[in-house]
């Protein structure tokens, strides 16, 4: 049996339901999502567990109930008195998304201040994975808590597998988050950046040039999701490229990058060699983007 810790940000999510003005509620975030894609594409054998911060009031009963309908273990989720989980309203144009958020008091940003909480939900996990939104998201001291955790962490041999996923807002400023990224891949054995993120804010020219930044930082492995345009990779044998089909429809972009890492490392660890989860990774993603919403339990395909 395989143990894999997922630490981020739960919200709660208003999504547009194509009836003008009808909306659903649900709960999603970037670790979550992925959580969410892994436990459905992993059978029993494999625990998925969430780390995360909520309040106590009524909306945050409903999240922690809707993970434990989902399989996702909760033990490792805190409860605070004085808070209460973010909220996040998407806009759709043409299949791309836009968000509104209401997070500043979300409990999520007290996620890491506790380490031995931290140390203990990490304790006999194999894998850990986290992202960019969960170093933005808190504050400097609990930043470096988590951090140090994870360095421990992949020191008694678990894998650390990091999404920078790129989101400026949440941060003082582009040169704060470019030098927190850094630090945070320079823990992870995995690195799952997207290119036009890594364009956009680093400069880089091209995937492979994403690829070679983030390995020396120290990421032993790094998988550059481009879109529907070929994924680039390095695994150790230098860097390669490997074309996807794109999805057959986009309807919402929502998760796509969440699902595909997803995807990825539901194959990998069942044994799938790199190229092979790449293409699960995009097969899962096409299917995501080709229904509302975050989290499409209808776009796996169970082992």
């Amino acid at each position: 049996m395989g143990r894999i810790v997922a630490i981020g940000e739960c919200m709660g999510e208003l999504s547009e339901t194509g009836t003008p003005g009808m909306l659903n509620m649900g709960f999603a975030g970037d670790t979550l999502n992925t959580a969410f894609y892994l436990r459905h594409s992993l059978g029993p054998d494999w625990q998925v567990d969430y780390v995360t911060a909520v309040g106590s009031d009524g909306l945050s009963d409903r999240m922690v109930d809707f993970l434990t309908g989902q399989g996702i273990g909760t033990d490792h989720v805190r409860r605070l008195a004085d808070k209460t989980i973010g909220l996040y309203y998407i806009t759709l144009k043409d299949g791309e998304r836009s968000f509104t958020y209401w997070r500043n008091d979300s409990a999520a940003k007290k996620l890491a201040s506790d380490p031995a909480a931290l140390a203990r939900a990490l304790d006999g996990a194999d894998l850990a994975y986290w992202s960019g939104i969960t170093l933005a998201i808190l504050p400097n001291q609990d930043r470096l808590a988590l951090i140090e955790a994870l360095s421990q962490f992949a020191g008694r041999g678990g894998t650390v597998v990091f999404d920078p996923n790129l989101r400026p807002r949440l941060w003082d400023n582009p040169d704060t988050m470019r030098g927190w990224i850094h630090r945070g891949a320079a823990v992870s054995q995995l690195c799952l950046p997207s290119f036009d993120d890594e364009s956009a804010w680093f400069g880089d020219a091209d995937p492979a040039s994403t690829v070679r930044r983030y390995q020396a930082e120290g990421a032993a492995r790094v998988i550059v999701k481009n879109g529907a345009d070929s994924v680039t990779y390095a695994d150790g044998s230098g860097i390669s490229t490997f074309p996807i089909k794109p999805a057959d429809q986009v309807v919402d972009t929502t998760a796509a990058g969440d699902s595909f890492n997803a995807g990825y490392l539901a194959a990998e660890l069942q044994g799938a060699p790199v190229r092979d989860a790449i293409a699960a990774g995009a097969g899962l993603a096409g299917r995501v983007i080709g229904a509302r919403g975050a989290l499409v339990a209808e776009a796996v395909k169970r082992p």
